[in-house]
């Protein structure tokens, strides 16, 4: 299974993509949603892995983003907020889960 990590702190991105590749999966790191739409453009990935404050473009507009685009990839919200509505709003937007 290949997972693309989308995650703008250095140290988080590269701690969860150890922890997935040690646990046998093959994981791309890159730090904001503009890398992430190109790597699903030019790559095959099984899941998507990002976190909501990224740069310029949040993982919210990245999960809007990437479902106007038809791109169905999962995606599962991993982040520390922790607030019903930023749950509802990232399921709404097509994360599949959070």
């Amino acid at each position: 299974m290949r997972v693309l990590v989308v995650e703008d702190d250095p140290l988080v991105g590269d701690g969860i993509r150890r922890a997935l590749t040690g646990g046998g999966f093959a994981a791309d790191l890159v730090s904001s949603a503009e890398a992430a739409k190109s790597a699903l453009d030019t790559d095959s990935f099984d899941l998507v892995i990002a976190d909501i404050g990224l740069p310029r473009q949040d993982g919210l507009q990245l999960v809007r983003s990437l479902r106007n685009r038809g791109q169905a990839v999962p995606v599962l919200i991993l982040t520390a907020r922790d607030g019903l509505e930023d749950r509802v709003t990232a399921l709404d937007l097509g994360a599949d889960d959070y």
